[in-house]
């Protein structure tokens, strides 16, 4: 598939339309895009994940999954990675829902891999900001980008993420816009959110959020989508771990089906060459890990290599 074409299978496929303003802005909103049944269980699920983390003993290998800060008011956790082990099957049964497996082939076309699973979160009272940003910077023969689920509303004025239209174009001098621009460059767009709205955002367009006081607690889930082809011909993992990442798929349209019987399924059109194999335990491999990430743009050395953090 090239860029240029779009699939229309179903309505959770996006229309012509929706990818043009995808590639010209680097962002796209879809408005009440997750069921309210499936986004009670992943607002369950996120509250778990937060305990579990909070629970977790430092010298647990698990532990590492569970990313803490030190703020001003002391350490705080902000993130979890690899949710589908973590004993809630709601991240599973949202990847393989067709309101996520849609877009990502609307965007990525049919051999779409799962390249990132996480939350990532502000607790009551932690208006962190996050510097301006780009999630990872690569050759753009493909699309690389983000689904965000919002569980939690986010808000102008309290820490609404900031985007800047048509800045995924290019690599970009994240100091340079930062001490001409401020958190106010032109054509700036402040996205807010409702809970079970969603977020397409492509890991190359600048964004970020100013620091706030009193903020609620803000909860949001980002999958990374990439085509196969594009990890084949640009890295940085192999074909045995996109054939581990994709086997994430079939496994999670199972679990989405067995709860939303009644509901239209995602009929997956994957290419042989890229049909992974089952194994005979689904729960073998539901954390796929990655030794290397393809980096991004910061005015920060420290933050290189970072990725899906808002």
């Amino acid at each position: 598939m090239t860029q240029s074409e779009t699939l229309v299978l179903s309505s959770y496929h996006l229309r012509a339309e929706q990818v043009r303003f995808f590639d010209a802005n680097g962002y796209l909103v879809l408005k009440k895009w997750i069921p309210r049944e499936l986004l009670s269980r992943l607002s369950e699920a996120g509250a778990g994940w937060i305990e579990q983390g909070l629970r977790v003993d430092a010298s647990d290998p698990a532990a590492e999954d569970y990313k803490f800060a030190q703020r001003p008011s002391g350490r705080t956790m902000f993130r979890v990675d690899y949710l589908h082990n973590k004993g809630f099957d709601a991240s599973l049964e949202l990847l393989g829902s067709p309101q996520v497996l849609a877009v990502a082939e609307s965007l990525c076309g049919p051999n779409m891999v799962p390249t990132y699973e996480s939350m990532v979160f502000k607790q009551e009272g932690d208006g962190a900001r996050i510097p301006w940003h780009q999630d990872a910077v690569h050759p753009r023969k493909w699309r690389i980008f983000n689904f965000d689920v919002y569980l939690d509303a986010s808000r102008i004025g309290a820490g609404a993420l900031r985007v800047m239209p048509g800045t995924q174009s290019e690599g970009q001098d994240i100091c340079r816009l930062r001490d001409e621009f401020g958190w106010d460059p032109p054509d700036v767009v402040q996205v807010e959110m409702e809970a079970g709205d969603v977020l397409l955002h492509d890991v190359m367009v600048v964004h970020g959020s100013e620091r706030t006081a009193g903020k609620a607690l803000r909860r949001t889930i980002y999958y990374e989508f990439r085509a196969a082809e594009e990890i084949l011909e640009e890295g940085p993992w192999d074909r045995a771990w996109i054939e581990r990442r994709m086997r994430l798929v079939p496994v999670a349209m199972g679990r989405y089906a067995r709860l939303f019987a009644c509901a239209s399924q995602f009929n997956w059109r994957v290419a042989g060459q890229f049909r992974p194999k089952p194994l005979a335990d689904d729960d073998a491999e539901l954390r796929v890990a990655h030794e290397v990430h393809m980096s991004g743009a910061y005015c920060s050395a420290g933050s290189a290599g970072a990725v899906n953090h808002e």
